[in-house]
């Protein structure tokens, strides 16, 4: 991460923002158009990890008219007018891992019941670090890492798309698919995170969940929990 001599480590417990930058010419290309609060669970040299909580209110993009950007057909998705909405995370929470300088964070997902599902690498710029939080730039391609360390790639389709739109140039999808092979030789080699047990890994259950604030895509001194 960039400017991490800037701040202060966080400690476990704190609650931070984890945002995303937008793509859309609409939305003035770096707007915020994600936003995530969090609790942190670890933050050292090596990592960064956050616990998203089940019933988070988050920031999420969807088209002008309200619609869920899924919804719209590929063809049209990334130049259809959008706006963001606030809404909430329905699913079980997520833990996010974020190693310094890596062009991606891994996420882990499970089923109910604390059945481990998944890893899911995705791809996205090296994270900026701030006082309240972290801010990146998703590359619309991932992969999906499964418990007998098989894996595939996610997004393809969104991925062509975004170039040929003109959302991602020539230079910087390589810069993607140089990050993607980096992640795939990561996962062959079982290094970390895969091997370092995360999905044993279980939530405080004392901490409450982080709240939105209402001035989420402004960069605060501090951000209160």
């Amino acid at each position: 991460m960039t400017g991490t001599e800037r701040f202060a480590r966080w400690t476990a417990g704190d609650h931070i923002l984890w945002r995303y930058r937008g793509h859309a010419p609409d939305l003035e290309g770096r707007a915020l158009t994600i936003c995530r609060p969090v609790t942190v669970v670890k933050d050292t040299a090596d990592v960064l990890a956050v616990w998203m909580a089940p019933g988070t209110e988050c920031v999420k993009p969807v088209l002008a008219d309200g619609t869920p950007v899924h919804e719209e057909p590929l063809a049209t998705r990334y130049t259809a007018p959008r706006t963001t909405t606030r809404d909430r995370w329905f699913g079980t929470g997520v833990l996010k891992l974020a190693r310094p300088g890596d062009p991606w964070s891994v996420w882990l997902f499970w089923e109910p019941g604390w059945r481990f599902k998944s890893w899911y690498v995705n791809l996205e710029e090296p994270r900026t670090r701030w006082a309240g939080g972290i801010d990146s730039e998703d590359h619309f391609l991932d992969i999906s890492v499964y418990p007998d360390r098989s894996w595939l790639w996610r997004d393809e389709d969104e991925f062509a798309q975004a170039q040929q739109v003109g959302l991602l140039d020539a230079a910087k999808a390589e810069r993607v698919r140089e990050a993607g092979r980096a992640a795939v030789a990561a996962i062959g080699s079982w290094t970390a995170p895969f091997c370092d047990g995360w999905e044993h890994w279980r939530p405080d259950p004392s901490w409450p969940v982080p709240h939105l604030p209402a001035d989420w895509d402004r960069t605060p001194a501090r951000l209160a929990s």
